[in-house]
């Protein structure tokens, strides 16, 4: 290959063995340039152009897992009534974890290594780490890490994914990875002149932009167009359209808007102003859909059709008054947000981003819809812009975050992007169902009794004891916890 023998390995995703590989061919003569991770259970093969060579491997422990190329179920009947070791020990034969894999559930992150990420560190910051069950994702089953404090969203994931995956799973729609890095350019004086400028120089502006970031290019990325945009009779913004591949991409925008900044104005007989990467990414949107029959949504109480009836009603409220839409959409982030954090991506991006979308008609609207098909099931719809990466940021450093991608078995930020999509519609339809129905408080309220019951000071059986009364009771606060753990204990003495 270009001159010399090229060396192509495959082998198990198995990073002790991915070593002693390239030692071996650098001892054959070889220069390993990329090792490939193919699918576990694929046999080892190093071919050259003059010959090949057979080396001996570290042989792979046989996967308790799903079988080849198969991802593990992601329904576990009864998966809430186990204790947390329990829950680690099953999740741990479904994926093949190890012992140090599992530590990654202790924090994941040091004091040491927190004070290289952000300023002036005293200590980390920890939240409850859960897994969603149940999703079917583009006909993949996916175990969804979740990272929140509010009692409820795991459930209410978990139990929308099991209605779901009964009618199907969810169908997701994901556009390139392709964001925006703007330029402004200022005290511009003839506009239609430096239009023509700019882009009469497309080519040259593209390449320069590229030359900032060449391994982008080297993954398959970037730079693929160039804007401009009139903003008022002395200023333009210029537009790098960047294909960011697997990163989410602020430091390669931002890098890429300064390289190019002074050609800018040079060509626009302009002064640079700001040179920074735009967090409305509405050209990197996630859509997501399912269907659900009537019969899957009734209850003991209620027919499937009353449901139906009512989650459509709920979702119109929303289109028609911006002060629902925004509680409505607040529920879509409860599943978003929480992968997203899991992940160690940028939550913050993330919401201005989708706020920004669901105003982008001059009036904020709901990111989610839910309509009753001519065939009489319950359609979801879900658009929503979303920037994600599965390479870079904390993930270099938060072991946590990299076990949270193990888990998911995603493999770019688009199928990354899919799965927080598809939580939010999850999470939309379970708090539309409640709303509907029973009332959003009556389940959310029986979780919140639990967190109660822990404060009041219950412990082991006592936590399930206390938090039934406090949610037959309605009056869910620590002093009557306090008051029924005392009772409780001072009848068993």
């Amino acid at each position: 290959a270009g001159g010399g023998d090229l060396a192509v390995a495959f082998l198990w995703n198995d990073p002790d063995a991915a070593r002693a590989l390239s030692a071996a061919l650098r001892r054959e003569g070889f220069t390993p340039i990329s090792l490939a991770v193919a699918p576990r259970g694929a046999e080892t093969l190093c071919e050259s152009i003059s010959g090949s060579i057979s080396l001996p491997l570290p042989a792979a422990a046989p996967s308790p897992a799903a079988a080849p190329g198969v991802a593990p179920s992601s329904r576990v009947a009864g998966f809430y009534k186990l204790a947390v070791a329990e829950r680690r020990r099953l999740l741990a034969e479904r994926l093949g974890l190890s012992a140090s894999d599992l530590a990654a559930l202790d924090g994941g992150l040091d004091a040491e290594t927190a004070d290289h990420l952000i300023e002036n560190v005293v200590g980390t910051f920890a939240l409850p780490f859960g897994l969603a069950l149940n999703f079917r994702v583009d006909g993949r089953d996916v175990i969804v890490p979740m990272a929140v404090e509010e009692p409820s969203i795991v459930a209410a994931a978990s139990y929308a994914a099991r209605t779901v995956r009964e009618a199907g799973g969810f169908r997701t729609e994901v556009d390139p990875p392709e964001m925006i890095a703007q330029v402004e350019l200022r005290n511009v004086p003839d506009l239609a002149e430096a239009c023509r400028a700019l882009e009469g120089a497309r080519g040259a502006i593209l390449d320069l932009a590229d030359r900032a970031q060449p391994n982008l290019r080297l993954r398959g990325g970037g730079c693929r167009d160039v804007h401009v945009r009139v903003l008022d009779s002395t200023t333009l913004c210029v537009h790098l359209v960047v294909d960011c591949r697997d990163a989410m991409g602020a430091n390669l925008l931002n890098s890429m808007a300064e390289a190019v900044a002074g050609r800018l104005a040079v060509l626009a007989r302009a002064e640079a102003g700001l040179r920074i990467l735009s967090n409305l990414c509405d050209r990197r949107l996630v859509r997501v859909r399912c269907e659900i029959p009537a019969r899957l949504l009734g209850d003991a109480e209620r027919q499937g059709q009353e449901v139906l009836e009512a989650i459509v009603a709920a979702s119109r409220f929303a289109e028609l008054d911006p002060y629902r839409a925004v509680t409505h959409n607040k529920g879509i982030h409860n599943g978003v947000d929480a992968v997203v954090v899991a992940t160690g991506n940028d939550w913050r991006q993330v919401e201005a981003a989708a706020h920004a979308y669901a105003a982008r008609r001059g009036r904020y609207a709901p990111l989610a819809v839910w309509t009753e098909e001519p065939t009489g099931v319950l359609l979801g719809a879900l658009e929503m812009p979303l920037a994600v990466g599965v390479v870079g940021g904390s993930l270099r450093v938060h072991r946590t975050a990299q076990l949270a991608l193990r888990i998911l078995g995603v493999q770019s930020s688009g199928e990354l992007a899919a799965v927080c999509a598809t939580a939010g519609l999850a999470t939309n339809f379970s708090a539309l169902r409640a709303l509907a129905t029973e009332g959003i408080q009556r389940g959310h309220m029986g979780l919140h009794a639990r967190s109660v019951a822990r404060s009041a000071g219950a412990v082991g059986p006592e936590v399930d004891d206390v938090a039934e009364e406090l949610a037959a009771s309605g009056d869910v606060k620590p002093e009557r916890a306090a008051a029924v753990l005392a009772r409780l204990r001072a009848a068993r003495t």
